[in-house]
């Protein structure tokens, strides 16, 4: 009897120390809040160089604006203080950012679409109904070309279309 009070009463004290130790690891993160708010903004400040639409950056924005808010205030107001910064942002300050950073660029090509109109050389021939292969930019692409006569290597061509991967030329 006595051994199993001395179990229970180790393993009583074991899972109060446990305890504590999560209380003071809780209290420690709802303390220092502004650092994942923090982190959560500069990653939404790296994604937004990858895709350059002004979406992501708003989440940065309301990410701010809890990192501010998070000493004086408990999670719920930070949750409330990112989304409504976020929505004004997205509303606002996105509107106002892509109509003055994108003057003129309405319909933007990006990727492989970009490549039309674009010059290059021939690095291997081009024959007839066949594919060869363009360097546009220093990226190689497989070609084809738009004409009834192959071209030949060192040749320069104009990107005409695209489909996939592969695409079409004109000798210039």
């Amino acid at each position: 009897m006595t051994l199993v009070l001395m179990i229970d009463k180790t393993f009583i004290r074991n899972h109060i120390n446990i305890i504590r130790k999560e209380k003071k690891m809780i209290e420690y993160f709802a303390n220092n809040m502004w650092q994942a708010w923090a982190i959560v903004a500069v990653l939404g400040l790296v994604l937004e160089l990858s895709s350059g639409d002004f979406f992501i950056i708003c989440f940065a924005f309301g990410a701010v604006g809890a990192a501010i808010v998070s000493p004086f205030t408990n999670i719920y107001i930070q949750l409330l203080v990112f989304c409504v910064v976020t929505a004004l942002s997205i509303f606002f300050v996105r509107p106002f950012a892509l109509k003055y950073l994108h003057k003129g660029e309405d319909n933007r090509a990006s990727n492989g679409d970009a490549l039309i109109g674009l010059t290059g050389f021939v690095s291997e021939e081009i024959p007839v109904g066949g594919y060869g292969r363009v360097n546009v930019g220093g990226d190689d692409w497989k070609a084809v070309s738009n004409s009834q006569q192959p071209i030949s290597k060192g040749t320069k061509v104009r990107v005409t279309a695209r489909e996939s991967i592969i695409i079409t030329v004109e000798q210039v």
